[in-house]
């Protein structure tokens, strides 16, 4: 075979088969096999998705040896919170120089799967309990790594929403929750980012391993989304690559020694694999390592920029609960800082995110930088649970007896939130909690910062004045939170997941993680706050919800529809307090008297606004169509139901100040009509519908009047009557002895009704 000039795009046509199948696995841990011969190079992928993880030496079994610096930016659990897509633009574009700096072509995030249980050991690493916030926060991410010729992998795709038995177990998922709450969020990033490429995931959904499933790496990410890049396995994922490869999995990750290589060689020579899939998958592949060598070259990274981006970034990931007027402190205040946490921050998750940060910020000892009264330190317990328990709250007591203010650092252990596994509980450790007691009983002032990657239950929170929720900030997550306590960063944080009182309350109790290889989804569509709102139950803090050290107003909203279907929905903000702050608008949509099941309210957009103290500005919010609309299973695809919809904004999904109606057409569906059709579907079919109405009137327009005592007694009213025809099949009813029709009329009118339609 002769060499292609240098010029000429190397493709799958100038490979040989034994070529073609290396190329589509792994050489080792983190790189790509290349072509020598042809000069196609290998590159790295490498973890990464709120900082790079390269392993700085040799690559061990399971890929987690010691990693090079890297700024560890707040995990997604943190950057959620800020609902900034710009600022995740810009992390993301910081990620991605400090990716091309290390020579790493694609790294392995963002992380978008749905919250669906405060459980799940890896939530640290998602963004939202709601796909809207998952898909916008995911695209934003990655449009910033992109921005510098960095590759990114949307993950994991898809369904993949708990640790236990991750590699095996079935997500059962029906087709609308499915569509509406697990995929759209990949849809948005998907089609609004264009990621190199898409992760799929360990688990199997409905039966099927998402690394073999065509339905969801072809027919829908490709046909549907338009998805241009690469499918690669998540690490181990591939449980079948001769299955895999013709279903739209293109790249095997890592190394499989060339067992896998020599299946699909195999596989070819014996016909079971067409050597056009495999065609396919070597030029998706090639197509990736062009776009790695067109990578513009970038030699410096300002390490002092990247700590600056990510303190900033964890102020903004920080969530006021509750403040009954203890914060913002007082410079002069004396304080008493107590909480291990202070000084050794629990600032990521462990596993394979788990980044070797360029510096660390202790919280202790940035309050100490910004304070100008006393402050003193209690540890009030230790990490790993050794030492004098007694002695050690004795010391946090007398600390906060002497102090107008007690700064209590809470939180999870770094082992009990990790990829891997999942938790069994929501609680904080019960050390940690009598800590507390005891401190609240020597000064009541007390103010809690919390620093956990799930939600945990809060029983404490009707007895402290004072509760920031602080998750996991990244390594410049002290000095954030001390800003925030001191106020020179107002907090703007608002929940991406709902805090329930506990965790019996959460719509995935009972069904997670499920059992025998199996979870099943029974919660269905309602998810995080669509549970609650749905069920009127009470909860800790709802979702959205988030306190400022200002107020701010709305006034009324107005909403139109333009000629796309979207909704435009216009209202002023107004900064109502003394200081500067920025809030977060939420925008709900609802249809009442709708077809179909639906929450109460589903977030459809949101906006942040800037504003000086007074200050007022117009803020506009827009409704894409397509997120409007429902999975239609009598038809398989997207519909918009038309009607009277009511747009609600506000603070919260509870918080919700300013409330339009806009009507909205809806897209026209016609289910054909067959025997087995409802009275009530002919009835409603604008063919059909007129002639079954006239023969139903002329047989029953008398109600239950005429009919002998075991018919009447049947029926209560003319309204139950209708009911139980309305659910009739049509077919039936002309089967009965007496019926007014035959069938023979039922089915030439169901016949000119589907041709008239």
């Amino acid at each position: 075979m002769t060499q292609p000039e240098p010029s000429t795009p190397v493709t799958a046509a100038d490979l040989t088969l034994d070529e073609k199948a290396a190329l589509t696995s792994g050489a080792d841990f983190w790189t790509t096999k290349g072509v020598a011969r042809l000069g196609v190079p290998s590159v790295m992928m490498t973890d990464g998705p709120h900082g790079l993880r390269k392993q700085a030496a040799s690559s061990d079994h399971l890929g987690l040896a010691e990693s090079v610096p890297a700024t560890c930016f707040p995990p997604a659990v943190g950057l959620g919170s800020s609902f900034d897509p710009e600022l995740a633009q810009r992390v993301g574009a910081a990620l991605g120089v400090e990716s091309a700096v290390n020579d790493v072509a694609v790294i392995l995030g963002p992380g978008i799967n749905i919250k669906r249980s405060p459980l799940c050991g890896r939530n640290f690493e998602y963004f939202s309990e709601d796909p809207i916030v998952a898909g916008v926060m995911g695209a934003a991410l990655i449009k910033g790594i992109q921005s510098t010729g960095v590759g990114a992998s949307l993950k994991h795709f898809a369904a993949n929403n708990q640790e236990d038995d991750r590699m095996r177990v079935s997500a059962d998922i029906d087709a609308r929750p499915l569509r509406e709450i697990y995929l759209r969020g990949f849809h948005h990033a998907v089609t609004e980012s264009q990621p190199w490429t898409v992760m799929c995931s360990y688990n199997r959904i409905n039966g099927v391993y998402a690394s073999e499933d065509p339905w969801l790496l072809t027919d829908v990410l490709r046909g549907e989304w338009g998805f241009e890049g690469l499918v690669v396995s998540d690490w181990g994922a591939v449980n079948d690559r001769v299955v895999g490869l013709p279903a739209g999995l293109d790249l095997e990750m890592p190394a499989s020694g060339g067992r896998t290589d020599a299946q699909l060689v195999a596989a070819v020579h014996d016909g079971r694999l067409d050597e056009a899939a495999l065609d396919l998958a070597a030029d998706r592949v090639l197509h990736l390592l062009r776009k790695a060598q067109a990578r513009p070259s970038i030699d410096a990274l300002d390490v002092d920029a990247h700590h600056a981006l990510a303190r900033e970034a964890a102020g903004r990931s920080i969530v006021l609960l509750k403040n009954e007027g203890v914060l913002p402190l007082a410079p002069t205040a004396r304080i008493a800082v107590i909480g291990a946490f202070a000084e050794q921050p629990r600032y990521q998750g462990a596993g394979s995110s788990l980044i070797n940060p360029t510096r660390l910020d202790a919280a202790l000892t940035e309050l100490h930088a910004q304070s100008e009264g006393e402050v003193t330190y209690a540890a009030g317990f230790t990490l790993d649970g050794s030492g004098d328990a007694a002695a050690l709250t004795a010391e946090a007591v007398a600390a906060a007896k002497q102090a107008e203010v007690a700064v209590v650092f809470l939180g999870l252990p770094a082992d009990e939130e990790s990829e891997g596994y999942d938790r069994d509980h929501m609680n904080l450790p019960a050390a940690q909690l009598a800590l507390l007691d005891a401190v609240l009983t020597a000064n009541p002032n007390v103010v809690v910062v919390l620093s956990n990657g799930g939600a945990v239950a809060l029983p404490f929170r009707d007895r402290v004045p004072a509760i920031v929720e602080g998750w996991l900030l990244g390594q410049a997550g002290g000095g954030a939170t001390a800003d925030v306590l001191f106020g020179a960063v107002n907090p703007s944080g608002k929940l991406t997941e709902t805090i329930p009182l506990r965790l019996q309350d959460n719509p995935s109790y009972g069904n997670f993680p499920g059992e025998y290889g199996h979870v099943r989804y029974g919660e269905g569509l309602f998810v995080g706050y669509r549970w609650y709102d749905e069920r009127e139950l009470d909860v800790a803090y709802p979702f959205g919800h988030g306190l400022s050290y200002t107020t701010f107003g709305y006034s009324d909203a107005s909403a139109s529809l333009d000629e796309g279907g979207d909704i435009t929905v216009t209202l002023d903000v107004t900064n109502t307090g003394a200081v500067a702050g920025r809030e977060v608008v939420q925008l709900y949509t609802s249809l009442p008297g709708s077809s179909v099941q639906r929450p109460p309210r589903e977030l459809k957009a949101f906006a942040s606004v800037d504003l000086q103290a007074g200050e007022t500005r117009s803020v506009t919010l827009t409704v894409r169509a397509h997120d409007l609309a429902y999975w239609d299973v009598r038809v398989d695809r997207w519909v918009v139901e038309g009607g009277a919809y009511t747009v609600e904004v506000g603070a919260s999904s509870r918080d919700l100040r300013a409330t339009a109606t806009v009507e909205v057409a809806g897209d026209t569906v016609r289910i054909p009509l067959s025997l087995n059709s409802s009275v009530a579907d002919l009835m409603g079919d604008p063919i059909a519908g007129p002639v079954v109405q006239q023969v139903m009137a002329g047989v029953f327009g008398g109600g239950t009047e005429g009919m002998d005592a075991a018919g009447a007694s049947m029926m209560a009213n003319d309204e139950g009557l209708a009911k139980m025809l309305g659910s009739l099949p049509i077919g039936r009813l002309a089967s009965f002895p007496g019926a007014p029709v035959t069938l023979d009329d039922v089915q030439q009118l169901i016949d000119h009704a589907n041709a008239a339609g």
